[in-house]
């Protein structure tokens, strides 16, 4: 009797520790596939904030640029 319940007890270790790995593994490829999804939008993210960041400097150096003549032209009809 002792014999079949260390069979028994081996093989339900052996088949949960199967189970276990197979478990893992899944639950592994699930995280790295939301990994990578959330890389992606963070990546598309920063993409777009960059060019918005761009595009508000282009229009920060508009304006300084505006205001720089406008405060010289008055300078230059008193001369």
């Amino acid at each position: 009797m002792g014999f079949l319940f260390r069979v028994r007890l081996t093989s339900f270790f052996a088949g949960a520790t199967t189970a276990s790995l197979a478990g893992f593994y899944l639950l592994y490829k699930d995280y790295m596939l939301a990994n990578n999804a959330v890389s992606q939008q963070v990546k598309g993210i920063c993409e777009k904030f960059d060019e918005r960041m761009e595009a508000v400097n282009g229009r920060i150096a508009a304006l300084e640029n505006h205001k720089e003549t406008k405060t010289l032209k008055p300078a230059e009809l008193s001369n």
